[in-house]
């Protein structure tokens, strides 16, 4: 079983910051994979759970999907 499965499971809240995927949220239990599948959400509140404003997700947004776009147009090529 994954960390993220076990603290799901058991409802309690990772302590390890040193985790890749830790966040400061204790509503996904402090897990960005856990709070990813609370399904789909608005702007605002991804930048809540990474203490950014709705502004910064959006240009992160649009940064990915440009890389994406350049990929998939590097793999058609």
């Amino acid at each position: 079983m994954k960390c993220f499965e076990a603290h799901e499971k058991f409802s309690s809240c990772c302590e390890k910051q040193t985790c890749r995927y830790w966040i400061n949220f204790n509503t996904s239990q402090n897990c960005t994979l856990l709070a990813s599948k609370s399904g789909p959400m608005t702007l605002q509140e991804i930048g809540d759970i990474f203490g950014v404003t709705r502004m910064r997700i959006c240009q992160q947004e649009k940064r990915i999907i440009q890389k994406m776009e350049n990929l998939m147009s590097k793999k058609i090529d």
